[in-house]
């Protein structure tokens, strides 16, 4: 058994509580096993105290979207012949397929270590991540992250899906003995054929595995779905050689259309939802879905602005993902959270995205009762924040907005990645 260890500082800020100041953390074998202020622990327990005047405490970050693999994307860019130069969504997916034929699988593991790195270094202790190539499962499960891995489904021709299914299911069956827990996602619908839902749907079901999926990201989408039109059709299908799969339009919304076949539950995850009706988020909201928004990702992309105010009005779960480097400028939860805060000003306060990276996101991937605050029994994954002198009044909005990271500890451990505190 490993010694106990006493955390404190200025501050300790938890979602949906006011500051404390004076807090602290007692942790041991990397979890939280008391948590009040530094003079009550001080006199309870004889353990070693580390203590960050002039800083705050938070929970480690919960990116509940991410894409590790890609983060080499824009070496990778420029290393190719492609002429990258997307003009609008569908562009920009065909050329990130046409760099992606240019890799080797050697490509992938360096790319996917640095991508922890940035998280790690940036404050984010769980991640959503979606994995493409199920093999790759090993490179996550020997990281100091926690969270959950969902793997990708993606396919029109039966045999291939099939095979990618049942790859996909014995990799996460697997790995519920890992630190980073199994999930499945279905690409999008424009990528699965539906005639496979059901069996996405069953195979989830029958492990309990929950479901991540990119819903409505952009018009195009709409448009494929509803009628089979647009560039989707036009470009895409001819490029990848699915122009046999095209003829058979849902006539309704990719919302309705997952909840034709089952794939809403409380456990699903709806990426981006920037293309979502009214009716579309009666329908998530009636399943108690979670949705991921990724604001960054989408303006760079334009593919629009989720319709957050009506996400809120309807008390959509929310939590917040930074996707991937091939649609971001960085992996940081800071700068999205930020970002968020001055795209939708009249829509989100500080306490909401603080909510959205940590409790919303930790609940979103299904991982509650182990990390997104600081409470008894919890991973001690944590921040500490500078940058937060003063009273508190207003020190919770400072830390938002002002907040300057300065180490982070990761089921205990100190990530020695982290920027020293004269940053």
């Amino acid at each position: 058994m490993s010694e106990q260890v006493i955390y404190a500082a200025s501050w300790l800020i938890n979602p949906g509580a006011p500051p404390v100041a004076g807090g602290a953390l007692l942790v041991q074998n990397g979890s939280i096993i008391d948590t009040g202020p530094l003079s009550r622990l001080r006199s309870t327990y004889s353990a070693p105290v580390f203590d960050y005047p002039g800083c705050a405490l938070l929970p480690g970050f919960v990116n509940a979207h991410t894409h590790l693999e890609l983060t080499h994307f824009p070496s990778w860019k420029l290393r190719s012949s492609v002429d990258y130069s997307p003009r609008k969504f569908t562009d920009w997916i065909i050329q990130l397929i046409k760099i992606a034929r240019g890799l080797t699988a050697d490509d992938y593991p360096p790319s996917i270590q640095e991508g922890v790195r940035m998280c790690l270094e940036s404050g984010t202790t769980a991640i959503g991540e979606i994995v493409t190539n199920p093999a790759l499962a090993e490179q996550y499960y020997n990281s100091s992250l926690f969270g959950r891995l969902y793997f990708e489904l993606l396919g029109q021709e039966s045999s291939h899906f099939a095979a990618k299914l049942a790859a996909a299911t014995a990799v996460a069956d697997q790995g519920e003995a890992q630190a980073l827990l199994s999930g499945l996602s279905p690409h999008t619908l424009y990528t699965v054929g539906h005639e496979f839902l059901a069996a996405i749907r069953d195979a989830a079901a029958s492990r309990s595995l929950p479901l991540a999926i990119h819903l409505s990201e952009s018009r195009s989408e709409a448009d494929f779905i509803f009628d089979g039109s647009g560039d989707l059709a036009t470009d895409l299908y001819p490029f990848v050689g699915w122009e046999r799969f095209l003829g058979h339009p849902a006539h309704c919304s990719s919302t309705e259309l997952l909840e034709r076949h089952g794939l809403l539950t409380p456990t699903t995850l709806a990426i981006h939802c920037v293309h979502v009706s009214m009716a579309d988020v009666r329908i998530l909201k009636s399943h108690g879905v979670h949705v991921v928004l990724c604001p960054r990702s989408n303006e760079l992309l334009d593919v629009g602005r989720a319709p957050v105010a009506l996400f809120k009005k309807f008390g959509i779960p929310l939590a917040l993902g930074t996707d991937s480097l091939a649609s971001n400028n960085s992996l940081s939860l800071w700068d999205e959270l930020r970002f968020a805060l001055e795209m939708f000003p009249d829509d989100l306060t500080e306490q909401d995205v603080f909510r959205m990276v940590t409790t919303g996101g930790a609940a979103a991937l299904g991982v509650s009762d182990a990390c997104g605050s600081l409470e008894i029994g919890k991973r001690a994954d944590f921040q500490v924040v500078g940058n937060c002198d003063g009273d508190e009044s207003g020190v919770f909005e400072r830390v938002m907005r002002e907040g300057i990271l300065r180490e982070l500890f990761a089921g205990g451990v100190r990530y020695a990645g982290t920027p020293p505190a004269d940053v």
